[in-house]
C-alpha cells in the first residue's frame, strides 16, 4: 500500500458502500431501505445481526425446525435488537425469495465492510467515526409476541413472479 493511499484510508468512511447502495436508483426499493438502515451501525453488530435474520428467515422457507423459534424470538426479545427488527419490517410481506435474496445481498455488503475494518485496525488505520443511528441501548417500544406458532401469510408462499 501508498503512503497515499494509507492517508486516503485514514479518513475512509466504513459506509461509503452502503451510501452508494442506498442511492443506487438500479437497486430495488428494499434494497435501498436496509442499506440505509445499516448506515452507522457498529461493523460486528450489524453483520452478525444480519446474518442471524438471513439464517431464521431461510431455515423457515427450507422447513427447517426451529426455524420458526429463531425468527420469533429476534422479533420479540425485548432486550433485542431493533435493528433486526428494521431490517426484518422493511422486507416483510415482500415474498420470502426476495427477502432472502435481500438480506444475502446486505450480508455481502457488510462483510466487505467487516473485511476493510479488519484490514483498517490491523494496519492501524483509523476510519472516520461511525454515527450511531439509534438514540437508545435498548429497544424501544411494542414488541411481536413470543410465540413460534405465527401464522404464515401469503408472502411466504406467493410465486416471486406473480403480482396480485
Amino acid at each position: 500500500m501508498t503512503d497515499s493511499a494509507a492517508r486516503y484510508l485514514d479518513h475512509f468512511d466504513l459506509d461509503v458502500t452502503l451510501r452508494d447502495a442506498a442511492l443506487d436508483e438500479q437497486n430495488r426499493p428494499t434494497r435501498r431501505m436496509i442499506a440505509n438502515a445499516a448506515i452507522g451501525m457498529h461493523v460486528e453488530d450489524a453483520f452478525y445481526s444480519v446474518r442471524e435474520l438471513r439464517e431464521a428467515v431461510s431455515w423457515i422457507h427450507e422447513g427447517e425446525q426451529g426455524g420458526k423459534r429463531k425468527l420469533a424470538s429476534i422479533l420479540s426479545n425485548p432486550a433485542g435488537d431493533d435493528f433486526q427488527r428494521c431490517i426484518y419490517f422493511c422486507l416483510a410481506g415482500r415474498g420470502v425469495v426476495e427477502m432472502i435474496d435481500d438480506l444475502m445481498w446486505l450480508e455481502e455488503l457488510l462483510e466487505a465492510r467487516g473485511r476493510i475494518a479488519g484490514e483498517m485496525r490491523r494496519r492501524k488505520l483509523k476510519a472516520r467515526a461511525l454515527v450511531r443511528p439509534y438514540v437508545a441501548d435498548e429497544p424501544d417500544g411494542p414488541v411481536v409476541s413470543m410465540s413460534e406458532d405465527f401464522q404464515q401469510g401469503q408472502s411466504w408462499w406467493a410465486d416471486p413472479g406473480l403480482s396480485a
